[in-house]
């Protein structure tokens, strides 16, 4: 099944807020990032999102995914807009 570019999102930011929020924003995962299938919910955290994404392709060769930085509200920023969503 194919998602667009905007269903993945969607998708991928409901499963993080409802299913892996509570136990990803821990000290220890701050500002990793994790990459979510989001046909699944099957996820990878890493330093990296190329690296995440990879490990979760690995396991998951046909993984719709969705990337963040956990406990931030972007996984990059440019003009200074990143911001620390967790507390």
């Amino acid at each position: 099944m194919k998602y667009t570019g905007d269903e993945i999102g969607d998708l991928g930011h409901e499963i993080y807020e409802t299913r892996l929020k509570s136990m990803l924003e821990t000290e220890e995962y701050i500002s990793k990032i994790v990459s979510i299938d989001v046909l699944n919910g099957n996820y990878e955290i890493a330093n990296d999102l190329l690296v995440s994404g990879k490990k979760l392709q690995e396991r998951r060769p046909n993984a719709e995914m969705y990337g963040k930085r956990i406990g931030y509200n972007a996984v990059y920023s440019f003009s200074g807009s990143l911001v620390r969503t967790a507390k």
